[in-house]
């Protein structure tokens, strides 16, 4: 269900953009604005990841860099049947994580320090099994496209605006139409994201909470990371808000009300959701409180010596 509902949702976003297209240049206008949106997500599908992870400031690190993260990620990629990603590391005090890549085989888990410092291994084991589920159900693919073609939307909304929309394509709207598109569309495709997103979520949490093995452990960072993302500001997504949607918590502080149209779902229902998941397999039940921050590592996050970590403890050491 959810992925009908998502496809759904894709498809009301590509006929919302070339409805605002129709508004411009009538039927002409439609099949540009859907030749433009084209070309826009051929440019995202190859280009997303490396422009995202460049405007957070993220640094690839491997086993010799960041051993117990890297071991971490790597084990739970083969709980998840998948490609090992690549990791990278933001050097952010506000904790969060996100994932990104056209499919599994070619995708990145960016976690900030500030998660490696203040959350558990166990909560940040949940953190990383959910980015994976995200690589494993293509939403970091999916997203991409959304966040295209709303960003495109607005943009040809603006161009009504200066144009004034086409005077021959006897659409009646006239300038109201014009003005009316210009403040809705771009509202209109904010509502979709955001429904998209927020479905994706939910089934992220409940793979996620699957591959790491305990659901509370997930619901536990998720608790922890939402206060602690109210408190400590993400500079990087001050500056690049069309980038909220991807990470784990809205790293948005929501001073300019950033938060209106929030792409996540209520914490607190997404820990629910965790909760009764948890009791079905019975993995727990109640959300335990969350374990004293951790202390950065001497050596850099997780750092140490390679191979300081016994493998076969788990990823959770």
């Amino acid at each position: 269900m959810n992925y009908l509902r998502t496809a759904i949702l894709l498809a009301g976003l590509t006929g919302l953009f070339m409805g605002v297209g129709f508004l411009i240049g009538g039927q002409s206008g439609a099949m540009i604005a859907l030749l433009v949106a084209a070309a826009m997500n051929v440019f995202a599908y190859w280009n997303s990841d490396r422009m995202v992870l460049s405007m957070h400031g993220a640094q690839e690190v491997d086993a010799r860099t960041a051993p117990d993260l890297f071991r971490m990620v790597q084990q739970l990629a083969g709980r998840a049947s998948l490609p090992m990603p690549r990791v990278y590391l933001m050097d952010n005090p506000q904790p969060n994580a996100f994932a990104t890549g056209r499919n599994p085989q070619n995708a990145a888990v960016a976690v900030t320090t500030g998660l490696l410092n203040q959350l558990s291994r166990e909560e940040v084991a949940g953190v990383v099994a959910h980015e994976l589920a995200h690589i494993k159900n293509y939403d970091t693919l999916t997203m991409t496209v959304t966040a295209t073609i709303a960003g495109a939307i607005s943009m040809l909304a603006q161009f009504g605006l200066f144009f004034g929309g086409n005077r021959d394509n006897n659409n009646g709207f006239g300038i109201i139409g014009t003005l009316a598109m210009v403040i809705l569309a771009p509202i209109a495709a904010m509502i979709v994201q955001m429904a998209i997103s927020r479905s994706r979520e939910y089934a992220a949490d409940e793979m996620g909470g699957r591959i790491v093995g305990d659901p509370m452990w997930l619901a536990s960072a998720l608790a922890r990371i939402d206060n602690a993302a109210h408190a400590v500001p993400n500079v990087a997504a001050e500056h690049n808000p069309a980038t909220a949607h991807m990470f784990i918590i809205n790293p948005l502080s929501g001073a300019r009300m950033d938060n209106l149209f929030s792409t996540h779902p209520s914490t607190q229902n997404r820990i629910a959701a965790l909760q009764e998941l948890a009791r079905q397999t019975g993995t727990g039940g109640g959300l335990r409180a969350p374990a004293a921050p951790r202390r950065p590592a001497p050596h850099g996050p997780w750092g140490g010596a390679a191979g300081g970590t016994d493998s076969r403890r788990g990823p959770w050491g």
